[in-house]
């Protein structure tokens, strides 16, 4: 059996330093007008949001088993984002910056908030022949099945074994049980302009090393060329019923100077379908992949990956009524090995509540059910069961 000697250890302050988040890139759907003259334009964007959480874990063994109470914040980090825009005769340019701040301080670094830039590009369009985008975004690769969660703006999974309980950071929302995190990197990438509801991006992105560099005093790991990730997605309508369908994908190799080590190719293919009739919508999404960590697309935290599988989906339903929305959940990742080291399956079970005060202000109440089973070892076993309760205020 392979062991992932650097997966764990990575990973738990990775709870911290790679929350998970996503938000539509290309513009805010609400914000603060602040310069708009002549042709320029200058908006600020914003979001908050508090959860009082309490786990029930229950892991292999007895020396873990707790229950936990927290207040932090949910899938969802806080931010705040800086929108500019000109009209330069055809040509439309544009740029963001977004600041993503985490609200939990700690025992052991005091006031040290983290702070990171998850966007920080620029863009040049024209109706014409589309959009390029170029400089830190997130991924195309898992971009529309993390976008059109249900579950986004609230609280989803914290896997203990994954340090998530007791991190800093955010929760893990469906990251791993139905969809890999299309993590924040440098890029270019072309969109082009919506065809009848059709429309396609592909970009270049910056490559990651995916090879057992061991000994990095002795052996480099290298790509040769860049990885590669598109999206393909449609919107139309059907009696009556509004559908956005999508397909995304990703390539790369990764090699190594050290020819006893193995080159790792990765190739990844995601794909779902979201169906709105009226108050209701119901969204399927699914993913495929060979030599990609299960959690993060850039293999944030250099888990030692090979050219084995993981795969997963992730099935939702909810109902709007009056100022309320209900929506059910259910995620599963089966993976080879390349999370934690050891084939293992991911699933969680989560129910939400959303109440909308105003166009605002939005207050959140969900259940949710975590479990990993591992297929080699019974030591990976967890059962976490999490009651969250909170507030989100966008602008």
């Amino acid at each position: 059996m392979h062991k992932n000697k650097k997966a764990v250890s990575t990973l738990l302050p990775l709870a911290l330093a790679s929350a998970v988040a996503m938000t539509v890139s290309q513009s805010a759907l609400a914000e603060i007008m602040l310069y708009d003259e002549g042709d320029t334009t200058f908006a600020v964007d914003g979001y908050f949001n508090t959860f009082y959480v309490h786990s029930d874990i229950d892991r292999d063994g007895e020396q873990f088993d707790r229950k936990q109470s927290r207040v932090k914040m949910g899938f969802l980090p806080n931010w705040i984002g800086f929108n500019f825009g000109k009209q330069v005769g055809d040509l439309k340019l544009g740029g963001r910056s977004s600041f993503w701040v985490t609200i939990n301080d700690s025992d052991t670094n005091g006031t040290e908030t983290g702070i990171d830039v998850r966007q920080f590009y620029a863009t040049a369009a024209s109706e014409q022949w589309g959009e390029v985008l170029f400089g830190k975004d997130f991924g195309l690769f898992g971009r529309s099945n993390i976008l059109l969660d249900e579950m986004l703006s609230g609280y989803g999974q914290v896997s203990d074994t994954l340090g998530l309980v007791d991190g800093g950071g955010v929760s893990f929302g469906n990251i791993g049980t139905g969809y890999p995190y299309p993590f924040p990197t440098s890029q270019i990438t072309y969109r082009s302009p919506k065809m009848n509801g059709l429309r396609i991006a592909a970009g270049i992105m910056d490559p990651v090393d995916t090879t057992e560099d061991t000994s990095s005093t002795l052996d480099k790991a290298y790509q040769e060329a860049p990885r590669f990730e598109t999206e393909i997605t449609y919107e139309f309508e059907m009696g009556g019923t509004q559908f956005y369908t999508w397909i995304n994908g990703m390539q790369q190799s990764s090699d190594n100077t050290d020819s006893s080590i193995d080159k790792v190719d990765s190739k990844g293919l995601g794909y779902g379908v979201q169906a709105k009739m009226g108050s209701l919508s119901l969204t399927a999404s699914g993913f495929q992949a060979e030599g990609i960590n299960p959690f993060f697309t850039n293999n944030a935290g250099e888990a030692l990956l090979r050219e084995v599988d993981s795969d997963g989906y992730l099935l939702q339903g909810s109902y709007r009524f009056g100022k309320n929305r209900v929506a059910l959940s259910y995620g599963k990742t089966k993976d080879d090995g390349n999370g934690l080291g050891s084939a293992a399956d991911y699933e969680t079970r989560g129910i939400a509540l959303f109440h909308s005060i105003n166009d605002n202000l939005t207050l959140v109440a969900e259940l949710n059910q975590f479990e990993i089973e591992g297929k080699d070892s019974p030591a990976l076993d967890e059962e976490t069961r999490t009651f969250a309760v909170g507030a989100a205020l966008s602008f």
